[in-house]
């Protein structure tokens, strides 16, 4: 029943992709009695990503923001649904607020207590990349994340992927701009720190927003357009 809600609301079909994740053990105890999870995964349109050359585009930045918000409303339209059906559930925000009560604590760590890439991966969905994208099977790194919490086990099994699967290339470690990547492969017993300065890469994305769209922002795109896994998968679609 639950897979049938969300299908129903993924549309069109083939610019979605979502999967279940056991989270017990997992995430903040403020959280108790939610121990499994939805990531739904949007894809992005190639022929803005395509446009990212040397920084953020006026389109991305409308683009991007778009669809943060098309994602809020599919977790509240998934969610009505849920509570039609008797199903508990908590939606996830697809980015974090400077109006949430703890962003000041979330600026001095850039991490938030419900990661939608651990979601992701937890689900089998892809992998984190060597500059801390999500990488997706389907879409390679074009694509945006949401999630949202349950109580009840969906009764799908999925296998969680543990380790990145990039491999050699190291593209987007040479094309970023903030230099932020060290080059290491992900993994679950790796810390972000280790292989990516997600404070280096913000502080990057301010100066290219700043200087390519005069906005207050953290935004640049690169790495999501240089991915070959992206590109290869826009090809095969």
């Amino acid at each position: 029943m639950i897979s049938d809600i969300i299908k129903r609301n993924l549309l069109p079909s083939v610019d979605f992709i979502f999967g279940f994740a056991d989270l017990n053990g997992l995430i903040d105890k403020k959280f108790d009695g939610f121990r499994y999870g939805i990531s739904i995964g949007k894809r992005l349109d190639d022929r803005i990503i395509d446009k990212i050359i040397d920084g953020p585009t006026i389109e991305y930045y409308n683009y991007y923001n778009q669809v943060n918000k098309e994602l809020a409303e599919l977790t509240r339209r998934i969610g009505s649904d849920f509570i039609a059906s008797g199903i508990e559930s908590m939606a996830i925000e697809p980015t974090v607020s400077n109006a949430e009560e703890n962003y000041k604590d979330y600026l001095k760590t850039l991490t938030v207590d419900i990661s939608h890439k651990l979601v992701a991966t937890r689900a089998g969905l892809g992998w984190i990349g060597k500059t801390d994208l999500f990488i997706s099977e389907r879409f390679g790194p074009r694509l945006r994340l949401v999630s949202i919490l349950l109580k009840h086990d969906p009764g799908i099994a999925a296998v969680p992927c543990d380790e990145s699967k990039c491999g050699g290339c190291s593209i987007c470690v040479e094309k970023c701009p903030a230099k932020a990547a060290t080059g290491k492969l992900w993994n679950i017993n790796l810390h972000r720190e280790e292989f990516f300065d997600a404070q280096k890469c913000r502080k990057k994305c301010a100066e290219l927003a700043m200087q390519k769209l005069n906005v207050d922002e953290r935004i640049c795109g690169m790495c999501v357009a240089v991915c070959p896994l992206g590109k290869k998968k826009k090809l095969a679609n």
